[in-house]
Protein backbone atom coordinates (compact mmCIF):
# COMPACT_ATOMS: atom_id res chain seq x y z
CA UNK A 1 0.00 0.00 0.00
CA UNK A 2 1.60 3.30 -1.02
CA UNK A 3 1.26 6.29 1.14
CA UNK A 4 1.02 10.02 0.09
CA UNK A 5 0.86 12.77 2.99
CA UNK A 6 0.41 16.42 1.56
CA UNK A 7 1.27 19.45 3.09
CA UNK A 8 0.24 18.02 6.45
CA UNK A 9 0.64 21.20 9.38
CA UNK A 10 -0.32 20.51 13.29
CA UNK A 11 -0.07 22.93 16.39
CA UNK A 12 -0.31 21.96 19.55
CA UNK A 13 -1.61 24.95 21.56
CA UNK A 14 0.83 27.66 19.58
CA UNK A 15 3.78 25.42 19.20
CA UNK A 16 3.74 24.10 15.88
CA UNK A 17 4.90 20.08 15.53
CA UNK A 18 4.50 19.99 11.47
CA UNK A 19 4.45 22.63 9.02
CA UNK A 20 3.68 21.55 5.72
CA UNK A 21 5.15 17.86 5.33
CA UNK A 22 5.22 16.24 2.24
CA UNK A 23 5.83 12.87 1.89
CA UNK A 24 5.61 9.87 -1.03
CA UNK A 25 5.94 6.39 0.39
CA UNK A 26 6.12 3.40 -2.26
CA UNK A 27 3.95 0.10 -1.75
CA UNK A 28 6.05 -2.42 -0.17
CA UNK A 29 8.85 0.54 1.09
CA UNK A 30 10.79 0.43 4.45
CA UNK A 31 11.22 4.14 5.42
CA UNK A 32 13.01 5.53 8.49
CA UNK A 33 11.18 8.90 9.99
CA UNK A 34 14.98 10.62 11.73
CA UNK A 35 15.46 13.67 13.60
CA UNK A 36 16.07 14.58 17.04
CA UNK A 37 13.04 15.17 20.05
CA UNK A 38 11.11 17.77 19.34
CA UNK A 39 11.24 17.78 15.33
CA UNK A 40 8.04 16.35 14.63
CA UNK A 41 8.22 12.52 13.58
CA UNK A 42 6.12 10.59 16.29
CA UNK A 43 3.49 13.05 15.33
CA UNK A 44 3.73 12.64 11.66
CA UNK A 45 3.74 8.88 12.57
CA UNK A 46 0.65 9.16 14.60
CA UNK A 47 -1.09 11.38 11.78
CA UNK A 48 -0.58 8.54 9.49
CA UNK A 49 -2.07 6.47 11.96
CA UNK A 50 -5.36 7.79 12.13
CA UNK A 51 -4.54 8.22 16.06
CA UNK A 52 -3.98 11.72 16.05
CA UNK A 53 -5.78 14.68 12.99
CA UNK A 54 -3.72 17.09 11.24
CA UNK A 55 -4.89 20.99 11.01
CA UNK A 56 -4.56 20.79 7.54
CA UNK A 57 -3.41 18.56 4.56
CA UNK A 58 -4.11 15.13 3.52
CA UNK A 59 -3.57 11.72 4.06
CA UNK A 60 -3.90 8.70 1.18
CA UNK A 61 -3.47 5.29 1.25
CA UNK A 62 -3.06 4.39 -2.35
CA UNK A 63 -6.22 6.26 -4.15
CA UNK A 64 -8.04 6.82 -0.67
CA UNK A 65 -8.17 10.14 1.32
CA UNK A 66 -8.12 8.64 4.81
CA UNK A 67 -7.28 12.24 6.73
CA UNK A 68 -10.91 11.53 8.37
CA UNK A 69 -11.13 7.90 9.14
CA UNK A 70 -10.36 7.02 12.74
CA UNK A 71 -6.99 4.55 13.14
CA UNK A 72 -9.45 1.14 13.86
CA UNK A 73 -10.93 1.62 10.16
CA UNK A 74 -7.26 2.34 8.66
CA UNK A 75 -5.68 -1.26 8.02
CA UNK A 76 -2.84 -0.51 9.94
CA UNK A 77 -0.51 -2.28 12.62
CA UNK A 78 0.84 -0.46 15.14
CA UNK A 79 3.63 -1.02 17.48
CA UNK A 80 4.76 1.44 20.37
CA UNK A 81 8.16 1.46 22.12
CA UNK A 82 6.68 -0.05 25.94
CA UNK A 83 4.73 -3.19 24.23
CA UNK A 84 1.43 -2.55 25.31
CA UNK A 85 0.70 -6.28 25.74
CA UNK A 86 -1.91 -7.38 27.77
CA UNK A 87 -0.60 -8.91 31.30
CA UNK A 88 -3.56 -11.28 31.80
CA UNK A 89 -2.94 -12.79 28.36
CA UNK A 90 -0.98 -15.21 27.34
CA UNK A 91 1.13 -14.50 24.61
CA UNK A 92 -1.04 -16.40 22.17
CA UNK A 93 -4.25 -14.37 23.57
CA UNK A 94 -2.12 -10.81 22.88
CA UNK A 95 -1.77 -12.19 19.27
CA UNK A 96 -5.32 -13.12 18.80
CA UNK A 97 -7.06 -10.49 20.49
CA UNK A 98 -7.49 -8.26 17.46
CA UNK A 99 -8.47 -10.91 15.40
CA UNK A 100 -11.52 -11.75 17.86
CA UNK A 101 -12.70 -8.10 18.29
CA UNK A 102 -13.23 -8.48 14.57
CA UNK A 103 -17.20 -8.10 13.22
CA UNK A 104 -18.05 -12.06 13.00
CA UNK A 105 -18.81 -12.36 9.46
CA UNK A 106 -14.62 -10.78 8.87
CA UNK A 107 -13.57 -12.87 11.83
CA UNK A 108 -11.41 -15.78 11.22
CA UNK A 109 -12.42 -19.26 12.63
CA UNK A 110 -10.88 -20.63 15.62
CA UNK A 111 -8.86 -22.73 13.46
CA UNK A 112 -7.56 -20.10 11.13
CA UNK A 113 -7.07 -18.02 14.23
CA UNK A 114 -4.45 -20.65 15.80
CA UNK A 115 -3.00 -21.24 12.84
CA UNK A 116 -1.80 -17.59 12.05
CA UNK A 117 -0.64 -17.55 16.15
CA UNK A 118 1.71 -20.20 14.94
CA UNK A 119 2.92 -18.83 11.92
CA UNK A 120 3.34 -15.42 13.62
CA UNK A 121 4.99 -17.26 16.06
CA UNK A 122 7.42 -18.78 13.72
CA UNK A 123 8.02 -15.65 11.89
CA UNK A 124 9.21 -13.29 14.82
CA UNK A 125 11.41 -16.58 16.28
CA UNK A 126 9.07 -17.42 19.10
CA UNK A 127 7.72 -20.86 18.56
CA UNK A 128 6.14 -22.64 21.03
CA UNK A 129 5.71 -19.77 23.93
CA UNK A 130 1.81 -19.09 23.27
CA UNK A 131 1.18 -20.07 26.40
CA UNK A 132 3.67 -18.02 28.27
CA UNK A 133 2.86 -14.66 29.94
CA UNK A 134 4.22 -11.25 29.03
CA UNK A 135 5.85 -11.10 32.45
CA UNK A 136 8.00 -14.35 31.90
CA UNK A 137 9.22 -13.09 28.56
CA UNK A 138 12.28 -10.75 27.91
CA UNK A 139 12.12 -7.22 27.10
CA UNK A 140 13.46 -8.44 23.24
CA UNK A 141 11.07 -11.17 23.19
CA UNK A 142 8.08 -8.89 24.30
CA UNK A 143 8.60 -6.81 21.63
CA UNK A 144 8.43 -9.75 19.23
CA UNK A 145 4.92 -10.79 20.61
CA UNK A 146 3.99 -6.97 19.70
CA UNK A 147 5.23 -7.11 16.34
CA UNK A 148 3.17 -10.24 15.85
CA UNK A 149 0.33 -9.02 17.18
CA UNK A 150 0.49 -6.15 14.87
CA UNK A 151 0.84 -7.97 12.12
CA UNK A 152 -2.26 -10.43 13.30
CA UNK A 153 -5.13 -8.87 10.65
CA UNK A 154 -2.14 -8.92 8.12
CA UNK A 155 -2.38 -4.73 7.51
CA UNK A 156 -1.40 -3.10 4.42
CA UNK A 157 1.00 -0.21 6.17
CA UNK A 158 3.08 -1.32 9.60
CA UNK A 159 4.25 1.71 12.06
CA UNK A 160 6.49 1.67 14.91
CA UNK A 161 7.13 4.05 16.98
CA UNK A 162 10.62 4.14 18.19
CA UNK A 163 9.89 -0.13 19.42
CA UNK A 164 13.43 -0.92 20.43
CA UNK A 165 13.73 2.28 22.70
CA UNK A 166 13.70 0.13 25.80
CA UNK A 167 16.49 -2.80 24.91
CA UNK A 168 19.83 -2.69 25.22
CA UNK A 169 22.43 -2.29 22.39
CA UNK A 170 22.96 -6.02 21.52
CA UNK A 171 18.64 -6.75 21.63
CA UNK A 172 18.15 -4.06 19.43
CA UNK A 173 20.72 -5.19 17.23
CA UNK A 174 19.11 -8.75 17.17
CA UNK A 175 15.56 -7.27 16.78
CA UNK A 176 16.37 -4.66 14.15
CA UNK A 177 17.29 -7.63 11.38
CA UNK A 178 14.70 -9.23 12.47
CA UNK A 179 12.31 -6.57 11.86
CA UNK A 180 14.18 -6.29 8.22
CA UNK A 181 13.79 -9.98 7.26
CA UNK A 182 10.23 -9.89 8.08
CA UNK A 183 9.43 -6.98 6.36
CA UNK A 184 11.47 -8.43 3.03
CA UNK A 185 9.07 -11.92 3.57
CA UNK A 186 5.73 -10.31 4.02
CA UNK A 187 6.10 -6.67 1.72
CA UNK A 188 4.38 -4.49 4.14
CA UNK A 189 4.63 -1.07 3.95
CA UNK A 190 6.47 -0.10 6.85
CA UNK A 191 7.44 3.31 8.34
CA UNK A 192 9.76 3.27 11.59
CA UNK A 193 10.33 6.48 14.18
CA UNK A 194 13.83 6.45 16.05
CA UNK A 195 16.70 8.96 17.11
CA UNK A 196 19.53 6.65 16.02
CA UNK A 197 21.36 7.55 12.90
CA UNK A 198 22.39 3.60 12.17
CA UNK A 199 19.44 2.43 13.12
CA UNK A 200 17.83 4.57 10.57
CA UNK A 201 20.61 4.18 7.84
CA UNK A 202 20.97 0.23 8.64
CA UNK A 203 17.43 -0.70 8.35
CA UNK A 204 15.75 1.27 5.59
CA UNK A 205 15.20 1.98 1.90
CA UNK A 206 14.85 6.07 2.25
CA UNK A 207 15.46 8.41 5.66
CA UNK A 208 13.09 11.00 5.93
CA UNK A 209 15.28 13.62 8.32
CA UNK A 210 13.13 16.26 10.16
CA UNK A 211 13.60 19.46 11.77
CA UNK A 212 11.88 21.62 13.82
CA UNK A 213 8.02 20.22 11.78
CA UNK A 214 10.04 20.20 8.56
CA UNK A 215 11.28 17.62 6.46
CA UNK A 216 15.09 18.36 5.44
CA UNK A 217 15.95 15.75 3.36
CA UNK A 218 14.33 11.84 2.15
CA UNK A 219 16.16 10.11 0.07
CA UNK A 220 18.30 6.85 0.42
CA UNK A 221 20.68 6.77 3.13
CA UNK A 222 23.84 6.78 0.43
CA UNK A 223 22.25 9.63 -0.89
CA UNK A 224 22.43 11.35 2.31
CA UNK A 225 26.01 10.62 3.68
CA UNK A 226 26.98 11.49 0.34
CA UNK A 227 25.40 14.54 -0.59
CA UNK A 228 23.02 16.51 2.71
CA UNK A 229 20.71 18.54 1.61
CA UNK A 230 21.08 21.32 4.46
CA UNK A 231 23.81 22.56 7.16
CA UNK A 232 21.22 21.04 9.46
CA UNK A 233 21.45 17.10 7.85
CA UNK A 234 25.09 17.87 7.87
CA UNK A 235 25.17 18.39 11.21
CA UNK A 236 23.09 15.53 12.22
CA UNK A 237 24.52 12.90 10.26
CA UNK A 238 28.26 13.84 11.69
CA UNK A 239 27.46 14.12 14.87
Amino acid sequence: MSIMVEEVSKEFGQYPALRGVSLGIEDGEFVALLGPSGSGKTTLLRIIAGLEYADSGTIRFGDKDVSKIPASERGIGFVFQHYALFGHMTVAENIAFGLKVMKRRHRPSKAEIAKRIDDLLALVHLPGLGKRYPAQLSGGQRQRVALARALAREPKILLLDEPFGALDAKVRKELREALRSIHDKIGVTTIFVTHDRDEAFGLSDRVAILNAGSIEQFAPPAAILNQPQSPFVASFIAD
